[in-house]
């Protein structure tokens, strides 16, 4: 049984609460600080520290996500596949119905960094670039900032188009 495995018994069989088990799990079992899974996830530490203090349940997506990056850490191939970046409000995010994008004969992965503030989507550029993104997809306000902070191509959502398109166009400048 994978890690994984044993959170998702722990706390939905054996009734243990989520921050206790995922403190324990993070920390000894992964052996790598908050920050870290943070950074591997692309779950604000923010948000984190209040799951494990108990403060806040996650979302399903977020568990899902702390689910996921737990069985990457664990096999040891943290993110392989390529995938795009796309960085915007929550709203713009949830707009996304495709969870990837085929372009020829590769599958290409979206991966979204969800963010608030001008200053946010700039650390998720940054971020989205050390995760390994092929692409990123971001807002006109950053778009121009960001192009100067990556080595990577970036698309910017433009108000009468929408993020599917940005996505297909960005992953064209990927091939």
């Amino acid at each position: 049984m994978s890690i994984a495995d044993d959170i998702v018994t722990e706390i939905f069989r054996h009734d243990k609460e989520l921050p206790l088990v995922l403190t324990k799990t993070i920390k000894q079992k992964l052996g790598i600080s908050i920050g870290e899974f943070s950074e591997k996830s692309g779950i604000p530490a923010s948000t984190l520290y209040k799951i494990l203090s108990g403060e806040r349940d996650p979302n399903l997506r977020t568990f899902r996500r702390i689910i996921n990056t737990i069985e990457e850490i664990e096999s040891g191939c943290a993110r392989k596949k390529k995938f795009i970046a796309v960085i915007g409000v929550r709203g713009v995010l949830d707009g996304i119905e495709k969870k990837e994008i085929t372009i020829g004969p590769e599958t290409i992965d979206i991966k979204e960094y969800a963010v608030t503030t001008i200053e946010e989507a700039m650390i998720a550029a940054i971020h989205a670039e050390k995760d390994g993104a092929a692409a990123l997809v971001c807002a006109p306000i950053v778009s121009p900032t960001v192009e100067k902070i990556v080595n990577i191509p970036v698309a910017t959502i433009r108000p009468k188009s929408s993020v599917a398109r940005a996505i297909e166009l960005v992953a064209k400048k990927t091939s």
